[in-house]
């Protein structure tokens, strides 16, 4: 008997190595892609000529580069995920899900994701859920690589934190909430640009489907503002209050998310390697920017969310996966390092020129560990993505209706 489990957890070890080389070869071409596109425009040079008369100036070489890479990014990063099968956290609760949501049960889902649902499986005429997994697929790539090439400073850095750092493997586990992840970080320039219709509407329809988006309508305007004197006190209240009446804050939280009452999650937590990374990129942004850290209005914006973020990981540990929260604050990392690092290797001192190349490669090096640390518990409980399993070669195991409830 000894032997034969031993036998088994090597067969599984293998096989969980074996299909790592998926997400390794994915990670290596998709960087090797990313490393050939250019931050900017993809839109055809037009020139003004006078109040209403405008040259078309064609597209240059480097816009069709980065259109063709662009579009090799989304469908490698697309396929990997539209076609994975049981992979991720969620994904056999969300077939349940699906099938009661067909059934007009109820369901703890927010609207968008059950009436998609329900348009993808009356459009198919059977319970296409693979086709519902493949849109979420889609519509987070695109939002995600939307907002890295018109925000980013340095595409390929930026792209490098969002592979490295679990972004994107992460999205095949929690699928609702990284769609609204990426929502969030691609409504930051309608934030910064006070494009304020255009910034509601989308996180309105990205509330859809994860009502925990709602909150950055109130974040992200925080910080985008001037801050005064008189809101530093305010805040500083507001974090101690959390010492005190954590109790209170506790109930208002669940009032608005009654779903987590009884639930493991009322018990709360923090991330130490949240917590390191806040810390991290606030003095690498004291060290660039100095006395000026919060003198441009897009650099401000990020200071403050990371400062945000380190003050909901230090103070609001006890509300329910308050990882959710940070997360809409802390995904401006990868818009943010890549900026700082920028500025500081464009400055004319030569000594700031040579740190800047120094921490950009300990910012590489800092990715790496944590892509390691990440995928070596890639099959464990809250990840599970792997085994990787595809439709084309596996079977999904038979959900909870199809079980039986007794």
């Amino acid at each position: 008997m000894a032997v034969l489990q031993t036998y088994e957890e090597g067969h599984q070890t293998g096989k969980t190595g074996a299909v790592m080389i998926v997400y390794m070869s994915l990670t290596l071409v998709t960087l090797a892609i990313a490393f050939l596109i250019k931050s900017g425009d993809v839109r055809p040079a037009v020139i003004g000529s006078g109040q209403y008369n405008y040259i078309y100036r064609g597209i240059s070489r480097k816009q069709v580069r980065n259109v063709i890479g662009l579009f090799s990014l989304f469908v490698l990063l697309t396929g990997v995920s539209a076609i994975r099968l049981n992979v991720g956290n969620d994904y056999s609760n969300y077939v349940e899900f699906m099938h009661r949501t067909f059934s007009n049960a109820y369901v703890p889902t927010e609207p968008g994701f059950n009436y998609l649902t329900k348009f993808v499986y009356t459009l198919s005429g059977f319970e296409n859920y693979v086709a519902v997994f493949a849109i979420f697929a889609a519509a987070t790539v695109f939002f995600f690589l939307s907002a890295l090439y018109r925000q980013s400073e340095d595409f390929f850095l930026s792209f490098i934190m969002f592979m490295l750092l679990g972004y994107y493997f992460q999205s095949l586990s929690t699928v609702r909430y990284y769609l609204a992840l990426a929502v969030a970080l691609y409504s930051i320039r309608f934030c910064l640009n006070g494009d304020w219709p255009r910034f509601i509407i989308l996180i309105l329809c990205g509330a859809l489907f994860h009502k925990s988006l709602i909150v950055v309508l109130v974040l992200y305007p925080l910080a985008s503002m001037k801050w005064k004197r008189w809101m530093y006190i305010v805040l500083s209240a507001l974090c101690f209050s959390c010492i005190f009446l954590k109790d209170v804050y506790l109930v208002v939280a669940t009032k608005l998310y009654p779903s987590y009452e009884g639930t493991e999650y009322l018990s709360g937590g923090t991330s130490a390697i949240g917590i390191a990374r806040c810390v991290a990129v606030l003095f690498l942004a004291v060290f660039v920017l100095g006395k000026n850290i919060v003198s441009d209005k897009k650099m401000s914006f990020y200071f403050y969310s990371n400062l945000g973020a380190l003050l909901l990981y230090v103070f609001c540990s006890f509300l329910p996966t308050v990882s959710r929260i940070t997360y809409y604050f802390m995904v401006t990392q990868i818009l943010y390092v890549p900026a700082l690092l920028k500025m500081l290797m464009a400055d004319p001192d030569y000594k700031r020129y040579k740190a800047g190349q120094i921490l950009k490669v300990l910012t590489v090096i800092g990715c790496v560990l944590y892509f390691i640390m990440y995928m070596r518990g890639a099959a464990n409980d809250g990840v599970r993505i792997l085994p990787y399993e595809t439709i084309f070669f596996h079977e999904l195991p038979a959900t909870l209706s199809e079980r039986g409830f007794g």
